[in-house]
């Protein structure tokens, strides 16, 4: 996972004295992980299932759910939200393939399906499948098959 500045070195301590034994390291690790969190208004809890090569392209506010699941190379904008929908056909959170990109104010909610190789444009509320190799763009969110969406678009790939 690669934040910005700071972000990473921390992230990376948490999720090291989270798999060992040493409470005590776990809790302090934990405490400046949440600290920086709440200081640059990002809220992605550490239990949050993140694939290798998650990239954070501003310092801002983004949300995401902790039952989410994002796929590696995910790259993610400002204003960002991931949540979880809490009825309905969907109820649950969603799962993110691998080389997505998130534009800024983008929304993704319920419990969906997003391929790999997806592009989501700023602005976009999703709250349904979404193919592999595609484009989605606007409110409500209109699906465009693209085999390159995300070609030059992925920051930080692993």
């Amino acid at each position: 996972m690669k934040l910005f500045g700071k972000a990473h070195a921390s992230y990376q301590k948490y999720k090291a004295k989270r798999s060992l034994i040493n409470i005590v390291g776990y809790y302090f690790s934990r405490r400046k992980w949440l600290a920086f969190c709440n200081a640059h208004s990002i809220n992605i809890p550490p239990a949050t299932n993140i694939g290798p090569g998650f990239f954070i392209g501003h310092n801002g506010p983004i949300a995401i759910n902790p039952r989410a699941s994002i796929g590696q190379n995910c790259n993610i904008g400002i204003c960002v939200t991931i949540g979880q929908e809490n009825r309905g056909a969907r109820k649950g959170s969603p799962t993110i393939g691998n080389d997505v990109w998130i534009g800024s104010n983008a929304v993704i909610v319920g419990k969906i399906s997003i391929g790999d190789n997806v592009l989501i444009a700023p602005g976009a509320y999703v709250n349904f499948d979404v193919p592999s190799n595609s484009i989605v763009l606007g409110n409500p969110g209109k699906i465009i098959p693209n085999d390159h969406a995300t070609v030059d678009y992925i920051n930080n790939r692993i």
